[in-house]
């Protein structure tokens, strides 16, 4: 295996990209870590959740990038849903649009969330979880929701389905 170096004041800067791609394209990405320019630019790939590591990052990592990063959602969504993605959570179906005009509101009220992953399994094409989403309103209310998740994975790795049940546990 050959490591490519780049030396210098630009080292990683925007004119290196097409040799790190070139790069990565025969050897695979370099064990030091792509620079900014070709991170963001891996960012927009699509990721696998065939294992539970993958898995447990995206259920922890999306609520993240869907309610706090100013990316795009539907560049958000490519990363992890298939085009043809549904949710249906307690029994209301959300797609991609639907799901992306959810964000908007998401976006605007609430301050903080992290979720906390008690569960979560993958078999084959089929991932299941069980979380509780932490969220702190800008008005300083706490909303825990308790969510179990079942979902199937597409061929390329990315979820074509969720289904999910939601709870909201006693304050007491």
């Amino acid at each position: 295996m050959s490591f490519l170096r780049v030396r210098g004041r630009d080292a990683g800067r925007r004119g290196h990209a097409p040799m790190l791609d070139a790069w990565a394209a025969t050897t695979g990405p370099p064990p030091w870590g792509p620079p900014d320019n070709v991170r963001s630019e891996m960012s927009t790939l699509p990721r696998s959740l065939t294992t539970e590591k993958a898995f447990v990052a995206y259920l922890t990592e999306f609520p993240r990038e869907m309610g706090f990063e100013d990316e795009d959602p539907q560049v958000i969504m490519d990363r992890y849903y298939t085009p043809d993605f549904e949710q249906y959570t307690d029994g209301l179906c959300l797609d991609r649009a639907k799901l992306a005009a959810h964000v908007v509101p998401v976006r605007k009220r609430v301050e903080t969330a992290h979720v906390a992953v008690h569960d979560a399994m993958v078999a084959g094409d089929r991932v299941s979880a069980r979380f509780t989403m932490h969220a702190l309103t800008k008005k300083g209310k706490i909303l825990d929701t308790e969510v179990y998740m079942f979902g199937r994975l597409a061929a390329d790795g990315r979820l074509c389905r969720i289904d999910q049940i939601t709870r909201i546990p006693d304050a007491g």
